[in-house]
């Protein structure tokens, strides 16, 4: 078993104001395996986008730890990309633009880095576009776009905050699914924030359940489906998959319940 590329340890936040404290998260602990796929769900409002936040460094617990174990054997924070539940393409550039945008801003134009960004274009169905605006794509294609733009800066960790929330279900399920086989063929560490159990189940290797805030870890599922081809969409045709989905609608409605005091 490789060593954890991230381990929480008992990360505690509450956010202030003048007249209360609101406790988000506590005691959250998990790690996730280099080259893994885990997602997060949890009631809403549990706390999730926040502990996104501080793993991106965003936001700083108030208690507990977050270690990195980078390939090389250091402990230095690794290159971290974030995807929104919005595209945020900004319509004044090109889609390709667009897409070299942080290697504009972090000076790492070189010509390495620049074909890379067009490969990516050109494997994912983007390239005879690389020259529109993005009001001239689909919202899927502008996902696309926005994880290419995130993939461009060869991130260690992918944290992705319901990238997907705001398509069509159709839509959401095709992106889901090309996003999903993009990160694992460039053999990336993600971490997915989804509300669909659905998606938690077809997409990741392992799913961790958040309680009602302030959140903590509940359970971790591993996901062993039986599959006759290697992708998302059959994964929901899978015999496990109903089992599956079960468990993690069970362990929710356990929390609603216990709000709702029934």
């Amino acid at each position: 078993m490789p060593e954890a590329l991230l381990q929480l340890k008992n990360i505690c936040y509450s956010y202030h104001s003048l007249s209360v404290e609101t406790p988000a998260l506590c005691n959250v602990s998990f790690h996730i395996n280099p080259g893994e796929f885990v997602a997060i769900v949890g009631p809403s409002g549990c706390g999730k986008s926040t502990l996104l936040s501080i793993i991106a460094g965003l936001l700083e617990p108030e208690e507990g730890t977050i270690q990195f174990h980078n390939p090389d054997g250091s402990l230095h924070y690794p290159k971290i990309g974030y995807m929104l539940q919005r595209d945020h393409l900004f319509e004044w550039r090109t889609v390709y633009q667009n897409a070299v945008l942080g290697l504009e801003i972090g000076k790492k134009m070189t010509k390495e880095n620049t074909d890379r960004v067009l490969q990516l274009m050109k494997d994912y169905d983007l390239y005879k576009f690389k020259d529109k605006k993005p009001s001239e794509l689909s919202g899927g294609m502008k996902q696309r776009a926005a994880l290419i733009r995130t993939l461009a800066l060869n991130p260690q960790l992918l944290l992705l905050d319901e990238p997907f929330s705001a398509l069509d279900y159709q839509t959401r399920l095709m992106v889901s699914a090309d996003i999903c086989q993009i990160i694992r063929k460039s053999g990336k560490t993600a971490l997915l924030i989804t509300h669909d159990l659905s998606e938690a189940v077809s997409l990741a290797d392992r799913v961790i359940i958040l309680s009602r805030r302030p959140a903590t870890v509940k359970i971790e599922v591993p996901i062993h489906l039986t599959l006759t081809e290697d992708s998302p969409l059959a994964s929901r045709n899978a015999p496990e998959f109903q089992y599956y989905f079960n468990l993690l609608w069970e362990a929710l409605s356990d929390e609603k319940n216990e709000t709702t005091g029934r």
